[in-house]
């Protein structure tokens, strides 16, 4: 399994960064591959499992550091790649606030691992969902608030200055539809501070 997940990787990851030299458009790029590779990873599939969280977590980890590697805008590869788990999985019957959260929480920690401003990719990965939501028939609010607290997992995952980052960015107002954060999401080791 560890060596199938390793060849996810890659693949997204080699599929994002040909794209991109080939064509340039890096949006297109990234749901293009992070949807194709989830639509044939979950044929069949009915429900959203851990095992298929797993898949999406590394298919938008592997897509956003494609990106990195070429130098690409972070903030648009994030919004991408959380539409592309959108459109990837609107197959699968249930669980699209789990998938939305998860591709959220994946692109925030990958543009944090390669030192990319995780505001800006908590943002993308919102207006993502945003977006997202309106092709598949799901409330903007529930997936922007889906996408919100996945980015905020996922900054703490990265730090304590991630998450105040991205904190501030999904309070408010994205694209139109009000953002309700679901707490608590806590950085690591902000918990054994009470």
């Amino acid at each position: 399994m560890a060596e199938e997940k390793k060849s996810i990787f890659d693949s997204v990851k080699d599929g994002v960064v040909g794209a991109i030299r080939g064509v340039g458009d890096v949006a297109q790029a990234v749901v293009d591959t992070v949807s194709g590779t989830l639509v044939s990873a979950l044929k069949g599939v009915r429900a959203i499992t851990n095992e298929t969280l797993g898949l999406i977590f590394d298919t938008v980890s592997a897509a956003i550091k494609g990106v990195a590697e070429v130098g690409g805008d972070l903030g648009i590869a994030s919004k991408n790649a959380v539409l592309g788990v959108i459109r990837g999985t609107k197959e699968v019957a249930t669980g699209s606030a789990e998938a939305i959260s998860t591709s959220a929480e994946a692109a925030v920690k990958a543009v944090g691992d390669v030192g990319g401003d995780v505001g800006a990719a908590a943002k993308g990965a919102v207006e993502g969902a945003i977006e997202g939501a309106k092709e598949i028939g799901i409330k903007a609010e529930d997936a922007a608030s889906a996408a919100a607290s996945g980015a905020l997992k996922g900054a703490g995952k990265v730090s304590t200055t991630a998450v105040e980052q991205v904190r501030n960015v999904v309070t408010g107002t994205i694209s139109g539809v009000k953002v309700i954060v679901k707490e608590p999401f806590k950085g690591e080791g902000e918990e054994e501070k009470k």
